[in-house]
C-alpha cells in the first residue's frame, strides 16, 4: 500500500494517462488502498486542474480528457526517451513548423531527464540516420537546447562563432530569440562587445555556454525579432522586389509564407504580395507554386519567365511515356501540353512544384 499521498497521486496520474477508463475498484486494487481514498485522490487531481470524467453505473468509471489548459504529464521511461528522441531530430533542421517553442519543450526535457536517459536518448539518435530533404545544415540539439534555455532564463551567452568568411570568434551576448527561417536557425541577440544587435546562424555557433549572469531584456529594432532577421537578411545580401497575386485569402497565403516575407494584402477575390528576397528566382518560383493557390506574377520579368518555363516542364513530365504512347505522337503530344501548360501558368495557374534541394541562405550579420 503507497501511504505517501504525493506518490500515490503521482502512481494515480500515470494510471489515468493511459487511453481508457478505469473502474474504481481496479484503480483502488493497481494502488493497493480503498476506494474512498481513489475517490479523495480523484477530488485532488481535479483541484490541481487535470480534467477526470467519472462515469456511474457497475461499468463506470474514471478517464483523463481534453481541459481547457495543458496540465503537466507523468512520463514513464520509454514515453521519455521517445519524445527525446523525436524532439531531437525535428530541432537538428530547421524545418517549417518546427520552432522555438519545439526546443524550448526539448530543453525542458533533458533537464530533467535522468542521466541513463539522457545516455539512451544519445545513444539511439547517434546509431540512426535521418532522411531529411532539407538543405539547412544540421545542428546539434545541445547547441539549441543551451540557447533556448538562455534566452528563456534571460542569461548571458558566451560562444565561439564562424564568420562566412571562416572567421573565428569569440561573443558574448545577451541572447533575444531564436528564429527559424524554414532551412536555418537564427539567433537574434545583443552582442556586448560590439555594442550593437547582431544575428547569428546558429550552425555556426560552437561551444555555447550560459555564464548565469542576469540581464535586463532589451528592446529589440522593429519591435520583433523576426522582423529584425528579415531586414538584415535584406541589407546584407543582394535582393531584388518581386509582386504576386493569389487567388485565395490572405490570411491563407500569410499562414504558408516565410516569416521574412511581407504580409499579403486583401484584394477582391484574392490577395497580392509584395515583397523583397534574396533567393533565386527558380527558388522562390517554386516556393510559390508548393503554396497550393492560383497566382500570377506580375514582376520581375525573369520571375515571369521562370515560371512559364517551369509550368511547361512539369506539364511536359506530367504527360509520360503512356500518353506519347498511346496517341503515337508523342512529340506532338509533348508540344501541345506544353502549350496549354505555359497559357494557364502564363494566366495564373502553377502548381504541385517539389521544393528544390538547395538555395541561397545568408549568413547573418554576426
Amino acid at each position: 500500500m503507497t501511504t505517501d499521498t504525493p506518490a500515490r497521486l503521482l502512481q494515480l496520474l500515470s494510471l489515468l494517462q493511459t487511453p481508457r477508463e478505469w473502474p474504481g475498484g481496479e484503480l483502488a486494487d493497481r494502488l493497493r488502498v480503498s476506494r474512498r481514498t481513489v475517490r479523495r485522490d480523484i477530488d485532488r487531481l481535479r483541484e490541481l486542474g487535470y480534467p477526470v470524467q467519472a462515469t456511474k453505473g457497475s461499468d463506470g468509471g474514471y478517464r483523463l480528457v481534453a481541459g481547457k489548459a495543458m496540465p503537466p504529464l507523468v512520463l514513464d521511461d520509454e514515453e521519455a526517451v521517445a519524445i527525446a528522441v523525436g524532439l531531437r531530430a525535428g530541432a537538428g533542421h530547421a524545418l517549417e513548423g518546427v520552432d522555438e517553442a519545439s526546443v524550448r519543450a526539448l530543453a525542458k526535457l533533458e533537464q530533467v531527464l535522468p542521466a541513463r536517459l539522457r545516455h539512451r536518448v544519445s545513444t539511439l539518435q547517434a546509431a540512426t540516420t535521418p532522411l531529411t530533404s532539407g538543405d539547412g545544415a544540421s545542428i546539434a540539439p545541445e547547441t539549441l537546447t543551451v540557447i533556448a534555455s538562455a534566452v528563456a532564463g534571460h542569461e548571458r551567452l558566451r560562444f565561439a562563432y564562424r564568420a562566412k568568411d571562416g572567421t573565428g570568434s569569440r561573443r558574448l551576448t545577451e541572447p533575444h530569440r531564436l528564429v527559424s527561417t524554414g532551412r536555418r536557425w537564427y539567433l537574434v541577440a545583443y552582442d556586448l562587445e560590439r555594442d550593437d544587435w547582431r544575428t547569428f546562424r546558429v550552425d555556426r555557433v560552437g561551444e555555447p555556454f550560459a555564464t548565469g549572469t542576469r540581464f535586463a531584456p532589451r528592446e529589440v529594432p522593429q519591435g520583433d525579432a523576426a522582423e529584425y532577421l528579415r531586414r538584415s537578411i535584406q541589407r546584407h545580401q543582394e535582393t531584388y522586389a518581386f509582386e504576386v497575386t493569389f487567388q485565395a485569402p490572405a490570411e491563407a497565403v500569410a499562414a504558408q509564407l516565410p516569416a521574412w516575407f511581407e504580409r499579403p494584402e486583401p484584394t477582391p477575390g484574392g490577395c497580392r504580395l509584395r515583397s523583397v528576397t534574396g533567393d533565386p528566382v527558380e527558388w522562390l518560383a517554386v516556393r510559390l507554386a508548393v503554396l497550393g493557390h492560383e497566382f500570377t506574377v506580375h514582376s520581375p520579368s525573369e520571375l515571369v519567365q521562370c515560371v512559364h518555363e517551369l509550368g511547361g516542364r512539369l506539364a511536359r513530365a506530367g504527360a509520360g511515356a503512356g500518353a506519347q504512347a498511346a496517341t503515337g505522337t508523342g512529340t506532338e503530344a509533348e508540344a501541345a501540353a506544353g502549350r496549354g501548360a505555359e497559357a494557364a501558368v502564363a494566366a495564373g495557374g502553377a502548381r504541385g512544384a517539389a521544393e528544390p534541394g538547395a538555395a541561397a541562405e545568408p549568413g547573418g550579420n554576426g
